[in-house]
């Protein structure tokens, strides 16, 4: 089971990311592969001070790299998405 501070890796900052976060107040974060929702949001509301509504998680299944005539599998990773208080937001996303 993570810490609070291993709940969240990193932001995930992406077209589609940005988009959401502009339109509906929705961040997308990086998190540990075995954090929870309620991990997660006791995560974000403690590490920027914020008052998190909602908590959506989903693993990003793994993917082919080839590399020449080797193949390989990236790793699957877990991303969630944090839709924030209407009042709230989180600076390193605005700016």
């Amino acid at each position: 089971m993570p810490d609070v501070y291993e709940a969240v890796i990193r932001p995930v900052v992406t077209e589609k990311s940005s988009a959401a976060y502009s339109q509906r107040k929705e961040y997308a974060f990086r998190v540990h592969p075995e954090a929870n929702k309620h991990q997660v949001r006791d995560a974000i509301s403690s590490m920027f001070g914020v008052r998190v509504l909602k908590v959506r998680t989903m693993v990003q299944p793994s993917k082919k790299k080839t590399m020449g005539r080797s193949t390989g599998r990236r790793a699957k990773w877990k991303k969630a998405y944090v839709t924030l208080h209407p009042d709230d937001s989180i600076d390193i996303f605005e700016g």
